[in-house]
């Protein structure tokens, strides 16, 4: 069964919500009309019958016989109304006063003491009756007084075909104002859904019409675009990612397969197949190199988890950083000093991480400097976070390179970089190690005089930021 369409739902709980309401109002009105109306004539009643009351009590005060007080009554009921319709009896049932039209329309005398007030038909017309036995004087006295309520009757019944005859009305029209309504709202909704669905990998810079309505629609479409703007750069990257990865891996694949196809052409002596395989191992070690490297970017990108988290001692990590980078400094002929933070301090992560990404940083800045240059690497704690420095005296990046330092397979200068086997990855590679750690990575650069890479990183536990994530500028 095909689910009912969002318009045709919303129209659905409106005439729900609409005929719920008319009919509470109706059933409200309805029967407050006729608790009003009997309210209205109980009050009459009781007042006609606390008025009859009271003569009775002044006759007898006075002693007066029966037929004074049959008197009385007859001049009460004309003052009252001509169509007064009341009865009194004594204690015995005889009529000491009765209106002429009840005898048309008989009422049966009280069977109990107790005030009543109930409404029948009498002789065929309808009649509201209070009905009570009072002690007057030692003697027992049966007052009765009626209301006609054909007229009161009429109007309810006037009431109830004007509730059914127009409810029904009001609700069909109310209902096809919501239907109207519903379908006016939800028409920017279409819009935006026909404009979406126009729109692939092949038009992301697409976006859809902002609705200046200043409510959910509005803020509706501002969010898709938002999505829209983080999955173009999204695809984008990874659509430069896998051109540059394939224009990297091309070159060193044909220049191994170049080599062999040389070797190949003719007889050689062992010496010079031992001298080719040797390169080609050094070509395939690159390579190896760089397949890792991307692989470890693939995994960053997807989210998966690769670092191990545990407490290490950031000094000790950073005693083996400064053997390798001796070693590395001494074999191009630079100097290398480090200067570390007196206190032992404690961070939670990838010993194995973090070691990578201050050997990246030393061995970029080893590449980089020229010969009796010199290299610093420098520690220093806070309360709450602990800072690692790499400053060279090497040939500086210019200030228009520095926003792109950090992207993959950016290079300041290709020439250079190629030559010194570099792919462009590494400093990628160690601003996601920083950020994995829940911390951040800085550069200052002077060209001609050095750089300065600067990395903070919380002390104790952190709480590591999405790998790899993106977002739109």
């Amino acid at each position: 069964m095909k689910p009912l369409s969002l318009r045709a739902r919303l129209t659905a709980w409106y005439f729900a919500v609409v005929a719920l309401s008319f009919l509470s109002l109706s059933v409200v009105g309805f029967y407050g009309m006729n608790r009003s109306i009997a309210g209205a004539v109980d009050t009459g009643l009781e007042d006609r019958a606390r008025a009859i009351r009271n003569l009775i009590e002044r006759v007898a005060v006075r002693s007066r016989p029966a037929e004074e007080l049959t008197d009385e009554l007859h001049e009460h009921s004309g003052l009252s109304s001509t169509n007064d319709l009341m009865q009194v009896a004594d204690a015995e049932g005889h009529w000491l006063y009765r209106s002429r039209a009840l005898d048309e329309h008989p009422i049966p005398p009280p069977r109990t003491p107790n005030p009543t007030v109930y409404t029948g038909w009498f002789g065929g017309l309808l009649l509201r009756v209070r009905s009570e036995r009072v002690l007057i004087e030692d003697q027992w006295f049966s007052i009765q007084v009626a209301a006609p309520m054909q007229d009161f009757q009429e109007a309810i019944e006037q009431f109830r075909w004007l509730l059914l005859l127009t409810v029904p009305f009001l609700l069909l029209v109310a209902t096809a104002g919501g239907y109207f309504m519903s379908r006016r709202a939800l028409s920017p909704v279409d819009k935006v859904i026909n404009a979406a669905d126009n729109i692939d990998a092949a038009n992301l810079s697409s976006r859809l019409a902002v609705l200046a309505t200043g409510d959910e629609l509005q803020r509706l479409t501002e969010t898709l675009n938002e999505m829209l703007a983080r999955i173009e750069l999204a695809f984008n990257r990874v659509a430069q990612f896998t051109a540059d990865a394939s224009h990297e891996l091309r070159t060193p694949l044909a220049v191994l397969r170049t080599r062999a196809e040389l070797v190949l052409r003719k007889p050689r002596s062992e010496g010079e197949y031992r001298e080719v395989l040797e390169r080609q191992l050094q070509g395939l070690e690159r390579t190896s190199d760089l397949v890792e490297r991307l692989m470890l970017l693939a995994r960053a990108d997807s989210g998966d988890q690769i670092l191990q988290r545990d407490p290490v001692q950031l000094d000790l990590i950073l005693g083996s950083v400064c053997e390798q980078g001796a070693t590395l400094a001494a074999a191009k002929g630079v100097r290398f000093k480090a200067v570390l933070a007196a206190p032992s301090v404690q961070v939670e992560g990838d010993a194995d991480f973090l070691e990578r990404l201050f050997l990246i940083l030393i061995d970029n800045a080893v590449k980089f400097t020229p010969h009796e240059g010199e290299i610093a690497l420098s520690s220093q704690s806070t309360t709450d976070s602990v800072i690692v420095a790499v400053r060279d005296t090497g040939i500086g990046i210019s200030e228009a390179d520095l926003p792109n330092l950090f992207e993959r397979f950016y290079r300041v200068d290709k020439a250079r970089a190629r030559a010194s086997g570099g792919a462009g990855l590494g400093l990628a590679i160690g601003r996601w190690i920083a950020r994995a750690h829940g911390g951040e990575i800085e550069v200052e650069s002077t060209p001609g005089i050095g750089t300065l890479f600067r990395v903070r990183l919380p002390a104790g536990k952190f709480q590591p930021a999405p790998a790899m994530s993106i977002k739109a500028s």
